[in-house]
C-alpha cells in the first residue's frame, strides 16, 4: 500500500526526550542527523531523582558551541533536596545540537522534554499556508454562527404597550377597549356573586 510522504510530513512529529546526569555521566546531548525536517526541544521539567543527596546543590548548565573553538555555558537551573527537587521550563524551546551538564554536584538529575520535527516551509510556502488557515477560519465562523430570527414588525398595540386581553386574541380582531368593554363578572381577581335563591 502506497504512503503519501507529503502528507506524513505536513503534521509535527512529537516524542518524548530526557536524558539524566550524575556523577558518571556529567552531560547529556540532544542531537539528530536528519536534515530534511527542522528539529527543536520543547523542554518540560528537570527534577532530583530519589537518591539525591540532602542539601546538596546541584547546578544544570547549557552548553552552546559558537564556531569550532568558543564554547559558552548558560547555569539553567539550580536543585536541591528538600528545597527545590522540580524546575519547570515550559515555553523553552532549543534547536539541536544542545549540551546539558551537570556543573555541581552528584545528581541524580533528570531531564524531560518534547522533541519536535517541523517540515521545513520556504517563505512562500509559509505565506500560502496562511492564506489558507485564513480561509478556513472565515469557513468555519460562518459555518458556527446561526443565523438569527427576523425581528416581526410591531402592531399598533404592541407598541402601545398595551397588551391585548385573551377573549381579544382569540377573536383575532384588533378593536379598540373602548368598543368592547370589559363584561361583568369575569374580570381578573372578581367573584361572581352567589345568586340567591
Amino acid at each position: 500500500m502506497a504512503t503519501n510522504e507529503s502528507s506524513k510530513s505536513e503534521k509535527p512529529i512529537s516524542t518524548l526526550w530526557g536524558c539524566e546526569l550524575n556523577e558518571k555521566n556529567k552531560t547529556g546531548t540532544f542531537r539528530t542527523d536528519d536534515t530534511e525536517l527542522q528539529h527543536q526541544l520543547s523542554l518540560r521539567t528537570m527534577c532530583l531523582g530519589a537518591d539525591a543527596k540532602n542539601e546538596e546543590l546541584n547546578v544544570v548548565e547549557l552548553v552552546i558551541q559558537q564556531g569550532q573553538d568558543e564554547i559558552k555555558a548558560f547555569p539553567m537551573a539550580t536543585l536541591r533536596a528538600p528545597g527545590l527537587p522540580t524546575v519547570n521550563l515550559c515555553g523553552i524551546e532549543l534547536h539541536p545540537p544542545i549540551t546539558f551538564r551537570l556543573k555541581n554536584g552528584s545528581g541524580p538529575v533528570y531531564i524531560c522534554g518534547e522533541h519536535v520535527a517541523l517540515e521545513d516551509y520556504s517563505d512562500e510556502e509559509l505565506e500560502e499556508a496562511g492564506e489558507e488557515m485564513s480561509e478556513e477560519e472565515e469557513e468555519e465562523e460562518i459555518e458556527e454562527s446561526p443565523p438569527k430570527p427576523a425581528k416581526k414588525p410591531a402592531t399598533k398595540r404592541e407598541a402601545s404597550g398595551k397588551r391585548k386581553k385573551p377573549e381579544e386574541a382569540d377573536d383575532g380582531e384588533g378593536s379598540d377597549d373602548e368598543n368592547n368593554p370589559p363584561k361583568k363578572g369575569k374580570g381578573r381577581g372578581r367573584k361572581q356573586e352567589a345568586k340567591k335563591v
